[in-house]
């Protein structure tokens, strides 16, 4: 049984962490805000042009002139998975979950015998991936000590990939994030982008391209990777901020109910301390 001095001690460390856990609450929800917003003014203008390159896309079709982004090596024998996570941690399963679901694609990769190769963006998926898949890693881009993601910081993704894709160190090029849903909800999303997929179809017959829809494409393709890195930069700052208030709020809420517990452990042992000194006062007492 821990001693009342112990006790005592141990529900003000309890304290400190709350106010601690509630003030990381607050800056989260400031910055779950700012992020969100960025998150939802993005989306409009990359599925608009999402659009525009499917309809390209579709009008190109398998011609032998498609670009390489489009048409592919014709192999997918190297896959290159691009895990995006944070820099920091205390999100809860938030990085845990996007690296979940790049470990079961690997697996599955590495199962029908293709080559894996790994490229982290974020300091937290390294550390997880690192573990069991150090073999399998290519390289890694930090945003540590980057206060606000920009554009800018998609494009030198992007450009990382492209070469690598170029230069014929890869097939496949596959991104893992976390789309951002609401507060509670962040979906892990895989999204292949080289070869590029697009859905759509409809808008190549509402306009005529000049020059040729390859060689849009061929200048567009490029764009649409950075933007597609864009926006998952931009889905994963609104999922971190709002799974590190999620998890911060709960961490705050079980340390109100491990204070009031050893609270009424502490009063219960300084009663029990109390009249097991009074039976021992009065005792003495009827002995004289």
């Amino acid at each position: 049984m821990p001693s009342l001095k112990d006790l005592k001690n141990k529900i003000a460390s309890i304290k400190n962490t709350r106010k601690i856990t509630k003030a990381m609450q607050m800056v989260s929800a400031a910055k779950l805000r700012r992020a969100q917003e960025a998150a939802e003014a993005a989306r409009p203008y990359a599925e608009r042009m999402n659009a525009v390159m499917g309809g390209l896309a579709a009008s190109v079709g398998t011609s032998p002139t498609a670009p390489r982004l489009l048409a592919g090596t014709g192999s997918d024998k190297v896959q290159l998975l691009v895990v995006m996570t944070s820099e920091r941690g205390l999100a809860g399963g938030f990085n845990s979950n996007i690296v979940k679901l790049a470990r079961t694609r690997a697996n599955e990769l590495l199962a029908a015998g293709k080559t894996v190769k790994i490229l982290t963006v974020g300091k937290k998926g390294r550390e997880q991936l690192r573990r069991d898949y150090a073999a399998y890693m290519v390289g890694h881009i930090d945003l540590s000590e980057v206060k606000r993601v920009g554009y800018v910081n998609a494009q030198a993704i992007a450009r990382d990939v492209l070469s690598r894709f170029e230069t014929g160190e890869c097939d496949v090029v596959t991104i893992f994030y976390s789309r951002f849903q609401s507060v509670i909800a962040q979906i892990p999303t895989a999204l292949q982008i080289i070869p590029a997929q697009y859905e759509g179809g409809a808008v190549s017959a509402l306009y005529d391209y000049e020059p040729s829809e390859e060689a849009i494409l061929a200048d567009l393709l490029p764009r649409g990777v950075a933007t597609q890195f864009f926006t998952a930069l931009l889905e994963n700052g609104a999922s971190e901020q709002g799974a590190r208030m999620s998890a911060m709020d709960n961490a705050t809420r079980n340390a109100g109910d491990m204070i009031t517990k050893y609270t009424t452990i502490y009063n219960r042992s300084r009663q029990a301390a109390i009249t097991t000194e009074l039976i021992e006062i009065i005792a003495g007492a009827e002995a004289l």
